[in-house]
């Protein structure tokens, strides 16, 4: 069977008068129709990276170094600028972390919604309307039609965020890749626009790559997760395996930081040091410095993704094979 998104050693860089920046490293997974991946890892680990990659938003001094993108098929590192258009927005659409960055302060959401449609559809203009009241409709915006007059200051955060997704959905895209989509929202609204994913993937049949920091969201959305760490992926398997059996020292240190882990008053466990340079990466494994299994091996052999006994691929010497 064809996936319907492959992407194999994937790597891109930042060309930097200090120096080459590697922000993504020989990253490499595969994402089925209708499958929930979730990419996850702290600020740097290269996770929002790797998704702007797959749609080439990528601007210089950022290329894409090595590896493949094969979505439907195609090989979208190769493509042009105009054959990425015809498939960015359209076939592929992304949600970014802040709605009000996404859209347009002085323009209603009915315009920017048709004008999306048009740009990708050979529609009339109240063909273009329709399509985007059943959008809002798909999202749960109330009064759908009086919300296509108004602006987008004159929306909730939560609500903003629902017609972002109903944007992305205007095409009836195969895949959407979400960054960070909840990170100004309460613990509520999170929950809310999650759920709105989860079930838009079931019953349109899209494939979902969810960016994000924080593993109990991922946990409750996604199938799979790949945790990645400075600019690779450190571990990756089903979300149940990962969550629940943790093979690589970063993956334990992600969820012991987690504040359900601990009890009551109990001090928040923490990942020591920080994350090595991307220009100046050390010798090893990328996580020696932070890692408290540490030994020679590690100092000097850079760990393979290779099967662990839970059923995961994990980049560490000292898992459990």
């Amino acid at each position: 069977m064809q996936h319907l998104l492959e992407v194999k050693d994937l790597s891109v860089e930042f060309a930097l008068r200090t120096g080459a920046l590697r922000a993504v490293r020989n990253v490499s997974f595969t994402l089925n129709k209708g499958e929930r991946l979730g990419l996850v890892g702290e600020s740097g680990a290269g996770k929002s990276v790797t998704g702007f990659s797959i749609i080439k938003l990528i601007s210089q001094p950022g290329y894409i170094s090595g590896g493949s993108i094969l979505f439907e098929g195609k090989d979208l590192a190769k493509m042009s600028s105009e054959g990425i258009r015809n498939i960015r927005g359209n076939r592929i659409s992304m949600i970014f972390q802040d709605p009000m960055m996404t859209l347009n302060p002085v323009l209603t959401i009915g315009t920017q919604m048709t004008e999306t449609v048009l740009a990708h559809m050979d529609v009339s203009y109240k063909e273009a309307e329709k399509i985007a009241l059943e959008k809002l409709k798909k999202v749960y915006i109330p009064s759908p039609r009086k919300r296509l007059a108004q602006y987008p200051h004159e929306f909730s955060g939560g609500m903003r965020q629902r017609i972002v997704i109903a944007i992305s959905l205007l095409t009836e895209p195969s895949l959407i890749i979400a960054d960070e989509p909840t990170t100004a929202l309460d613990v509520t609204i999170q929950a809310e626009i999650m759920d709105l994913l989860l079930e838009l993937c079931q019953t349109d049949d899209m494939g979902l790559i969810l960016i994000t920091h924080d593993l109990a969201v991922v946990s409750e959305v996604t199938e799979r997760i790949a945790v990645m760490y400075a600019g690779s992926i450190v571990e990756t398997g089903l979300t149940s395996e990962v969550t629940m059996n943790p093979a690589h020292p970063y993956t334990k240190g992600l969820i012991a930081a987690l504040p359900q882990s601990g009890g009551a008053g109990d001090r928040l466990t923490q990942i020591p040091g920080a994350m090595p340079s991307l220009i100046n990466m050390p010798s090893g494994c990328p996580f020696h410095s932070r890692c408290t299994i540490c030994t020679d091996i590690c100092k000097v052999e850079v760990p393979q993704l290779e099967a662990n006994k839970s059923g995961t691929l994990v980049a560490c010497h000292h898992a459990d094979k």
